[in-house]
């Protein structure tokens, strides 16, 4: 569950247990291109506030409207749950901004203690997967161990939708291109953790909100208990350290896990791993030399590479752009990029 999910969720709460009349929507389905994914939530409160977007604005317009005027309230009564679909029609597609005839439809539901939203959040925040289960006709939650593939679900009588924690990004160095990965990965809402023992480089790291550890990379893999959820980049250039992380991290479900260096680097720190008790296969998931192949020659160009290819990963897309594009020679300027690599 990314950042701005929680954030719905935990202002549903806040203005559900203040008293406020609050509602939950929840996109369930599109047709055709829709601006929002299925799985999107937006919160809205009686006298119109909102925290989080299902549309383009004009969706969110008329259901800030509807809300503000009563409507809601009167028209569903106790009813828990409505089910509302928007753009049917070319001309309503038009008007409520949904490109090439888009339909979406939402689930909007009573925020009450029945919710039981406060428990998802506890669970999800232990960095657990977790299934909610919403009966339409009463407005019943179940909540039940989810699993890392499980698809939002719709029909009829319930809801499901699937939570989990946010994507973890484990960072091993904490050198310059470490830093231009943390502050890339921090707009895409990784939580991140900076790992490395070495004192002199650790001490003067000043990006906000990313955990550092001394610990050893593989004590610190061990204790975080990596997930479907996690991402492992080993950039110290030291085998000492680097290899020692991997040595844990291809074990784990990881679902990315790259290590810095070039081509012929990467080869040698393949065969040292397959000294030890790890397979081919496992050999086999690490990203080396990691990140897309876009002719990144600069920390910053570095960082854009890698976190492409994670992206493309986590998203289950094809990582066309290989480095087994990379030109067989290389010009002055590759060699440089090579070594950076």
């Amino acid at each position: 569950m990314n950042s701005i999910d929680l954030d719905v969720l935990k202002t549903a709460i806040a203005w559900s247990e203040s008293g406020a009349y609050t509602l939950l929507a929840t996109v369930v389905r599109t047709w055709g291109s829709a601006p929002r994914p299925v799985g999107s939530m937006m919160v809205m409160r009686g006298d119109g506030h909102v925290r989080g977007s299902i549309s383009g604005g004009c969706i969110e317009d008329d259901l800030i409207h509807q809300v503000q005027t009563g409507h809601y309230q009167r028209e569903a009564g106790e009813l828990p749950t409505r089910t509302l679909t928007y753009g049917l029609s070319a001309d309503e597609a038009h008007r409520f901004g949904l490109p090439c005839g888009g339909t979406l439809q939402l689930v909007i539901e009573r925020v009450t203690d029945k919710s039981r939203l406060r428990q998802l959040i506890a669970y999800v925040e232990k960095q657990g997967l977790v299934t909610r289960r919403l009966t339409l006709a009463n407005g019943e939650v179940q909540l039940e161990r989810g699993m890392p593939d499980t698809l939002l679900q719709h029909d009829e009588h319930t809801l499901v939708t699937a939570h989990g924690p946010r994507y973890r990004l484990i960072l091993i160095g904490a050198g310059q291109l470490s830093r231009c990965v943390a502050q890339m990965a921090g707009m895409l809402d990784y939580e991140i953790v900076v790992c490395d023992p070495r004192e002199e480089y650790l001490k003067e790291w000043d990006i906000a909100g990313v955990q550092l550890s001394r610990e050893m990379p593989d004590d610190l893999l061990i204790r975080l208990e990596l997930d479907a959820h996690s991402a492992v980049l080993t950039l110290t250039h030291d085998p000492k350290l680097d290899d020692m992380a991997l040595l844990e991290a291809l074990k784990s479900p990881a679902f990315y896990i790259g290590a810095i260096g070039s081509r012929g680097n990467n080869a040698k720190r393949r065969a040292r791993l397959a000294l030890f008790d790890i397979t081919e296969a496992e050999i086999a998931r690490l990203h080396g030399p990691v990140g897309m192949y876009i002719g990144a020659r600069t920390p910053p160009e570095i960082a854009v590479s890698i976190l492409a290819e994670m992206t493309c990963i986590r998203n289950g897309a094809p990582v066309l752009q290989t480095h087994q594009h990379r030109p067989t020679t290389t010009t002055p300027q590759d060699a440089t990029a090579c070594i950076r690599a």
